[in-house]
Protein backbone atom coordinates (compact mmCIF):
# COMPACT_ATOMS: atom_id res chain seq x y z
CA UNK A 1 0.00 0.00 0.00
CA UNK A 2 2.77 2.43 0.96
CA UNK A 3 4.76 1.42 -2.14
CA UNK A 4 1.79 2.26 -4.36
CA UNK A 5 1.35 5.66 -2.67
CA UNK A 6 5.05 6.39 -3.09
CA UNK A 7 4.84 5.35 -6.76
CA UNK A 8 1.89 7.72 -7.29
CA UNK A 9 3.79 10.59 -5.66
CA UNK A 10 6.94 9.97 -7.72
CA UNK A 11 5.03 9.69 -11.01
CA UNK A 12 3.13 12.87 -10.21
CA UNK A 13 6.28 14.79 -9.30
CA UNK A 14 7.91 13.61 -12.54
CA UNK A 15 4.90 14.95 -14.52
CA UNK A 16 4.39 11.45 -15.94
CA UNK A 17 1.16 11.40 -17.94
CA UNK A 18 0.93 7.60 -17.61
CA UNK A 19 -0.17 8.14 -14.00
CA UNK A 20 -3.47 9.48 -15.34
CA UNK A 21 -3.85 6.90 -18.13
CA UNK A 22 -3.50 3.62 -16.24
CA UNK A 23 -6.58 2.29 -14.50
CA UNK A 24 -4.57 0.79 -11.63
CA UNK A 25 -4.01 4.34 -10.31
CA UNK A 26 -7.79 4.88 -10.24
CA UNK A 27 -8.72 1.82 -8.20
CA UNK A 28 -11.03 1.90 -5.18
CA UNK A 29 -8.14 3.03 -2.95
CA UNK A 30 -7.24 5.96 -5.23
CA UNK A 31 -9.54 8.45 -3.54
CA UNK A 32 -7.97 7.57 -0.19
CA UNK A 33 -4.46 8.05 -1.61
CA UNK A 34 -5.53 11.44 -2.98
CA UNK A 35 -7.08 12.39 0.37
CA UNK A 36 -3.92 11.33 2.19
CA UNK A 37 -1.80 13.51 -0.08
CA UNK A 38 -4.15 16.44 0.58
CA UNK A 39 -3.95 15.83 4.34
CA UNK A 40 -0.15 15.63 4.38
CA UNK A 41 0.30 18.72 2.20
CA UNK A 42 -2.13 20.63 4.42
CA UNK A 43 -0.11 19.72 7.49
CA UNK A 44 3.19 20.54 5.78
CA UNK A 45 1.83 23.96 4.76
CA UNK A 46 1.66 25.04 8.40
CA UNK A 47 5.39 25.86 8.59
CA UNK A 48 5.74 28.04 5.45
CA UNK A 49 2.45 29.74 6.30
CA UNK A 50 3.74 30.61 9.77
CA UNK A 51 6.83 32.24 8.22
CA UNK A 52 4.58 34.26 5.92
CA UNK A 53 2.29 35.30 8.77
CA UNK A 54 5.29 36.38 10.84
CA UNK A 55 6.58 38.43 7.91
CA UNK A 56 3.21 40.09 7.32
CA UNK A 57 2.72 40.55 11.07
CA UNK A 58 5.92 42.60 11.21
CA UNK A 59 4.34 45.05 8.75
CA UNK A 60 0.70 45.23 9.82
CA UNK A 61 0.61 43.81 13.34
CA UNK A 62 0.33 40.38 14.89
CA UNK A 63 -1.68 37.86 12.91
CA UNK A 64 -3.03 34.77 14.64
CA UNK A 65 -2.33 31.54 12.75
CA UNK A 66 -5.28 29.25 11.98
CA UNK A 67 -5.97 26.27 14.20
CA UNK A 68 -4.94 22.79 13.11
CA UNK A 69 -8.54 21.78 12.42
CA UNK A 70 -8.97 24.88 10.26
CA UNK A 71 -5.89 24.03 8.21
CA UNK A 72 -7.07 20.46 7.63
CA UNK A 73 -10.68 21.36 6.87
CA UNK A 74 -9.49 24.22 4.65
CA UNK A 75 -7.27 21.82 2.70
CA UNK A 76 -10.18 19.49 2.03
CA UNK A 77 -12.56 22.34 1.16
CA UNK A 78 -9.95 23.71 -1.25
CA UNK A 79 -9.64 20.22 -2.78
CA UNK A 80 -13.41 20.01 -3.30
CA UNK A 81 -13.66 23.54 -4.71
CA UNK A 82 -10.75 23.03 -7.11
CA UNK A 83 -12.17 19.69 -8.24
CA UNK A 84 -15.64 21.17 -8.65
CA UNK A 85 -14.35 24.09 -10.69
CA UNK A 86 -12.27 21.84 -12.96
CA UNK A 87 -15.11 19.36 -13.39
CA UNK A 88 -17.70 22.04 -14.15
CA UNK A 89 -15.60 23.95 -16.67
CA UNK A 90 -13.49 21.06 -17.98
CA UNK A 91 -16.02 18.25 -18.29
CA UNK A 92 -19.37 20.02 -18.51
CA UNK A 93 -18.83 23.47 -20.08
CA UNK A 94 -15.83 22.85 -22.38
CA UNK A 95 -15.39 19.11 -22.88
CA UNK A 96 -13.60 17.48 -25.78
CA UNK A 97 -15.47 14.89 -27.85
CA UNK A 98 -13.95 12.02 -25.85
CA UNK A 99 -14.22 13.55 -22.35
CA UNK A 100 -15.77 11.20 -19.84
CA UNK A 101 -17.56 12.95 -17.00
CA UNK A 102 -16.43 11.57 -13.64
CA UNK A 103 -16.16 13.87 -10.63
CA UNK A 104 -14.38 11.29 -8.46
CA UNK A 105 -11.61 10.92 -11.07
CA UNK A 106 -11.27 14.70 -11.13
CA UNK A 107 -10.87 14.68 -7.35
CA UNK A 108 -8.22 11.95 -7.63
CA UNK A 109 -6.27 13.90 -10.26
CA UNK A 110 -6.36 17.07 -8.16
CA UNK A 111 -5.23 15.09 -5.12
CA UNK A 112 -2.37 13.47 -7.01
CA UNK A 113 -1.35 16.85 -8.42
CA UNK A 114 -0.68 18.10 -4.89
CA UNK A 115 2.36 15.78 -4.68
CA UNK A 116 4.94 18.50 -5.49
CA UNK A 117 3.65 20.48 -2.50
CA UNK A 118 5.13 17.75 -0.28
CA UNK A 119 8.49 19.41 -0.97
CA UNK A 120 7.35 22.37 1.14
CA UNK A 121 8.68 20.35 4.08
CA UNK A 122 12.10 21.66 2.99
CA UNK A 123 11.12 25.19 4.03
CA UNK A 124 12.69 25.21 7.48
CA UNK A 125 13.54 28.90 7.66
CA UNK A 126 12.21 32.10 6.05
CA UNK A 127 15.12 32.38 3.63
CA UNK A 128 13.89 29.19 1.92
CA UNK A 129 10.41 30.57 1.30
CA UNK A 130 11.11 30.78 -2.45
CA UNK A 131 10.66 26.98 -2.51
CA UNK A 132 6.96 27.60 -1.89
CA UNK A 133 6.66 29.46 -5.21
CA UNK A 134 8.56 26.75 -7.05
CA UNK A 135 6.41 23.96 -5.66
CA UNK A 136 3.23 25.88 -6.46
CA UNK A 137 4.34 26.29 -10.09
CA UNK A 138 5.23 22.59 -10.13
CA UNK A 139 1.78 21.76 -8.70
CA UNK A 140 0.15 23.84 -11.43
CA UNK A 141 2.13 22.04 -14.14
CA UNK A 142 1.23 18.68 -12.65
CA UNK A 143 -2.44 19.65 -12.57
CA UNK A 144 -2.28 20.78 -16.21
CA UNK A 145 -0.83 17.41 -17.27
CA UNK A 146 -3.39 15.49 -15.20
CA UNK A 147 -6.41 17.43 -16.43
CA UNK A 148 -5.18 17.18 -20.01
CA UNK A 149 -4.99 13.39 -19.72
CA UNK A 150 -8.22 12.97 -17.74
CA UNK A 151 -10.38 15.05 -20.07
CA UNK A 152 -8.51 13.83 -23.16
CA UNK A 153 -7.81 17.23 -24.65
CA UNK A 154 -5.85 17.26 -27.89
CA UNK A 155 -3.22 19.72 -26.61
CA UNK A 156 -2.12 21.43 -23.42
CA UNK A 157 -3.55 24.85 -24.30
CA UNK A 158 -7.10 24.10 -23.17
CA UNK A 159 -6.01 22.50 -19.89
CA UNK A 160 -3.52 25.33 -19.28
CA UNK A 161 -6.25 27.96 -19.58
CA UNK A 162 -8.60 25.83 -17.49
CA UNK A 163 -6.10 25.43 -14.63
CA UNK A 164 -4.57 28.91 -14.70
CA UNK A 165 -7.82 30.80 -15.38
CA UNK A 166 -8.66 31.49 -11.71
CA UNK A 167 -5.06 32.48 -11.00
CA UNK A 168 -5.06 34.99 -13.85
CA UNK A 169 -8.47 36.41 -12.86
CA UNK A 170 -7.46 36.81 -9.20
CA UNK A 171 -4.18 38.45 -10.23
CA UNK A 172 -6.00 40.94 -12.46
CA UNK A 173 -8.55 41.73 -9.72
CA UNK A 174 -5.73 42.28 -7.23
CA UNK A 175 -3.85 44.56 -9.63
CA UNK A 176 -7.05 46.52 -10.30
CA UNK A 177 -7.79 46.92 -6.59
CA UNK A 178 -4.24 47.96 -5.74
CA UNK A 179 -4.15 50.45 -8.59
CA UNK A 180 -7.48 51.95 -7.51
CA UNK A 181 -6.13 52.30 -3.95
CA UNK A 182 -3.02 54.06 -5.20
CA UNK A 183 -4.96 56.50 -7.40
CA UNK A 184 -7.51 57.48 -4.74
Amino acid sequence: MFAQLLNIILLSVKLNKNLYKESKFFSEAAIFFAALIILITSLISILPNSFFLDYMGAMIGKIEPPRLAGVIIGGFIGWLLTSGYLFFFGAIMFPSKSTQKNFIKTMIVVGYAHSPLLLNCLILKPSLFFIFGLTYIWYTLTLIVGINQLYQYKNLIKSTFLVTGPIIILTLITIFQVSSLLTS
